[in-house]
């Protein structure tokens, strides 16, 4: 997953050009000299370029920063799950979001596979195993072997991170409150090991301050 979006897009800033208005005068010759009546031309105005379009509010309020220090960054030491296969195969996506206090956690590169593993711009190219849960990089894309039931407990156990009703990860939830989840946008009613992770499911998980959960996410070929 990457900074959140929410609404990092920045209008560009275009200069303005000036015209210089000509005056025009005309004299004309028939037997005695005469100025042409014809106003001067206005100068033109300078036109701004059209600026860009807004960042849409719902964008700005879903927006956060990632979080700085080791918490917001656990690694992935959890064992494999299922067989460890020497090649990727066909995969589902499902999106996974984690806030903590009011910060983005990430999910690692490389959750669910064996070293020795090849990385180019943070994202695995090549790993010894997969297993059934795999992240290939930080983007909070999840990719599970369709056909067998994955859910959100047993990612964070591949990860090798806590989840609870209480627990997330390296955050604990502040007393009388509990880890919140959101499934296309939508409450989740039941404990948050329980998530499936359905094909094209976006799965936000928070504890802490609310962040409005997104619906959606653009999921890349072939997942």
């Amino acid at each position: 997953m990457a900074t959140r979006t929410t609404g990092t897009r920045a209008p560009a800033v275009r200069s303005l050009t000036l015209l210089t208005a000509v005056l025009l005068a005309g004299v004309t010759a028939c037997g005695h000299a005469s100025l042409d009546a014809r106003p001067p031309a206005s100068p033109s105005s300078a036109r701004p370029a059209p600026s860009s379009p807004a960042i849409p509010s719902a964008l700005v309020s879903e927006a956060r920063p990632i979080g700085v220090g080791p918490r917001f960054h656990p690694p992935a030491t959890g064992p494999v799950s299922g067989s460890c296969a020497p090649e990727l195969g066909p995969r589902d996506g499902a999106h996974v979001e984690v806030f903590a206090a009011n910060r983005v956690l990430l999910l690692p590169a490389g959750i669910g596979t064996r070293p020795p593993r090849n990385l180019l711009d943070g994202r695995v190219t090549r790993a010894a195993c997969y297993g059934q849960i795999v992240t290939l990089d930080p983007t909070g894309v999840v990719l599970a072997r369709p056909g067998a039931p994955s859910t959100l407990g047993a990612l964070f156990r591949t990860w090798g991170q806590p989840l609870s009703t209480t627990r997330l990860a390296s955050f604990t939830a502040p007393a009388g409150t509990h880890v919140t989840v959101f499934v296309n946008g939508r409450p989740w009613p039941g404990p948050p090991a329980a998530v499936p992770l359905s094909r094209h499911a976006e799965i936000v998980l928070e504890v802490g301050p609310y962040v409005p959960p997104h619906r959606s996410y653009t999921f890349p070929l072939g997942t």
